[in-house]
């Protein structure tokens, strides 16, 4: 039995999913040409009807993308060309699909890749995190290193790339990444933050050139023998952290970062001069390091610093998006300095170096607001407090903060609640359990309960659902009130354990920042004995096949991505015999691995994670 939703969902004890709207990858299609002829040999004579009919019972299947001509044995031959598999493989290998114009899933593959295919990259290989931009992508192997890779990152045209994986931070036990166009965030175990460059042009070292990114500026590694290889820079708060506190959380959006510290602190940092082009960043005063000092970072001695005020866009110019015709004469110019101040532009700063920005500034409005969940999208902020609520901030143009349609402003510079419970009754209590966002999409996962019930779990969205990211059946590229994602709200299933029906929550999200959305359900946790994995949902844009339902064409419903053969695409969890780093060499056995999906720009890929 499912809540909120018009079909059956459910896990091993309970019939497959038939998603409204939804296809199979494959369908058997008989052509109309063909009962023509059936037809007209019935009717003309009896030879011709008993030869017609020896040719029906002996057909070989031809699939609705196939040629009229292909055989039994070209369909194989092609299937196997493509290394096509389902979920469920003996080793380790991750399943790619969607645009690879960028050589981001595979240096072999074809530009387009319509299915799930494996990539040989990541044979026998789990990973500690991986994201994925438009022309260049990180990850981290299971010792903590950081690779990157695609056209973006070897600095050459698209689709003229064929390097595989580069290693480029060694040896500093990275945990969690994120990617902007021009950097790559990366975050220790032990709560540093490291900057690197997304281009390998950019990260070459001058020879003898001590370790750039330690603390203090003064580098040691070229005294124990340890001198890196690529420039990269850590990012230090300048508010002094408690004893004991470190950073356990970051999240990037196009031009800016966000910090979660163990004690529900928020910093943010400017990546970018448009880093709060929208006021996402909480704040707009700051200071960097002056431009000539950056030539000599590994010098011990005081830097001098430049104060930057980085002004909204909305708030320099509340003209910039009027016509020259209503523009009053007597208006702020459009300069650049208008937005990040005349001592600023003055000092000619440059934010192509990684380092002209050092420093992480807590955001000053939600000093004493405490969090445990933040989330950046790709112009917005926001985080979550213990008690499930959840304050945002920043563009709004397309209502991607989910204030409601009251608010038309397209810049919030204040942390500002959201309000979750609109269009509910007044006895149901609702908390946010988690959030996630991309681009100009945000999606909440809320608990809703009445006290009398079974609780429930919905996943709002708001933002521009131009290609059906909001999952409510609908294209729309603006919605400020959060709504109801259709087939993934309210359901329920029979657990052997508790013996009643509980809520199928939602795993993992993922939001691409071009408009697709992939969510995993957690259809295992109460399927008894003999259950299977987790099942993927995929809506949203699709031009490139990134949803991997095999066919082009946009979907607004949250479906099912399903096998060759028909049946449910479904993540896996296990032990490994082996797990290598991206080097092949084995690092542990008998590890814990489970599959974890991400949703690219205009791809997906589903990888091998460490438990």
């Amino acid at each position: 039995m499912l809540r909120g939703s018009s079909r059956a969902l459910g896990n091993a004890a309970i019939a497959p999913v038939r998603i409204a709207g939804s296809r199979r990858l494959f369908s058997h299609t008989v052509r109309t040409t063909q009962r023509s002829k059936l037809v007209y040999a019935l009717v003309t004579s009896s030879v011709a009807a008993g030869t017609l009919w020896y040719n029906i019972s002996n057909r070989s299947v031809v699939y609705n993308d196939a040629p009229s001509s292909s055989t039994e044995s070209t369909l194989k031959a092609a299937s196997a060309s493509t290394k096509t598999v389902v979920v469920e493989d003996e080793g380790l290998s991750a399943l790619v699909w969607g645009s690879n114009k960028t050589h981001l899933l595979n240096d072999e593959l074809p530009e387009s890749i319509r299915v799930p295919t494996t990539s040989d990259w990541f044979k026998n290989v789990a990973l500690r995190d991986l994201a994925l931009h438009e022309n260049h992508a990180a990850c981290i192997d299971a010792r903590g290193d950081v690779y990157q890779w695609g056209d973006g990152f070897f600095g050459v045209e698209p689709g003229s790339s064929h390097s595989r994986p580069q290693l480029t931070l060694k040896g500093k036990n990275i945990t969690q990444l994120q990617v902007t166009r021009s950097r790559v965030f990366a975050l220790s175990a032990s709560g540093r933050v490291y900057v690197l460059s997304s281009r390998q042009a950019d990260q070459a070292l001058p020879s003898g050139t001590q370790t750039p990114a330690s603390t203090p500026w003064w580098g040691t590694g070229w005294f124990w023998g340890e001198e890196e290889q690529v420039d990269f820079a850590e990012i230090t708060p300048k508010e002094k952290l408690k004893r004991g506190e470190r950073f356990v959380q970051i999240s990037a959006g196009s031009d800016h970062l966000l910090a979660l510290t163990s004690d529900g602190r928020t910093f943010a940092h400017p990546a970018t001069l448009n880093a709060n082009s929208h006021g996402q960043l909480g704040f707009r005063k700051c200071d960097v390091p002056a431009p000539a000092d950056l030539k000599q970072f590994h010098l011990p001695h005081q830097h001098p610093r430049v104060p930057l005020e980085l002004t909204p866009k909305s708030i320099a110019d509340p003209y910039a998006k009027s016509s020259p015709a209503i523009r009053p004469v007597g208006s702020a110019p459009r300069l650049t300095e208008a937005f990040v101040g005349k001592e600023a532009a003055a000092a000619g700063l440059d934010d192509s170096n990684i380092r002209w920005s050092d420093k992480l500034f807590e955001v000053p409005a939600l000093k004493g607001v405490k969090a445990d969940r933040i989330a950046a999208g790709g112009r917005s902020s926001f985080v979550k407090t213990p008690d499930g609520k959840v304050l945002g901030w920043g563009a709004n143009e397309y209502g991607q903060l989910g204030l409601g349609g009251n608010i038309t402003l397209d810049t919030i510079t204040v942390p500002t609640e959201v309000i979750l419970w609109r269009m509910t009754p007044g006895s149901t209590r609702t908390t946010c359990l988690d959030m996630f966002a991309g681009g100009d999409l945000t999606i909440f996962e809320v608990q809703r309960s009445d006290g009398s019930g079974i609780p429930y779990i919905d996943v709002l969205s708001c933002g521009n659902g131009q290609y059906g990211g909001l999952g409510n059946a609908q294209y729309s590229n603006a919605q400020a009130s959060p709504v109801r994602a259709k087939n993934v709200s309210g359901l329920l299933e029979y657990s052997e354990f508790h013996k009643n029906l509980q809520p199928i929550v939602p795993e993992t999200v993922s939001v691409s920042p071009t408009g697709h959305v992939l969510l995993t359900l957690d259809t295992r946790r109460h399927a008894g004995p003999g259950g299977g994995g987790r099942d993927v949902m995929a809506w949203g844009a699709n031009f490139d096949y990134q949803l991997g339902t095999g066919k082009r064409g946009s979907q607004s419903t949250p479906t099912l991505i399903e096998t060759m053969d028909g049946g449910r695409f479904m993540l896996q969890s296990k032990r490994a015999d082996e797990v290598r780093d991206m080097q092949g060499n084995v690092w542990k056995k008998g590890v814990e691995v489970e599959q974890r999906i991400v949703a690219g720009w205009n791809n997906s890929i589903v990888y091998w994670r460490i438990q």
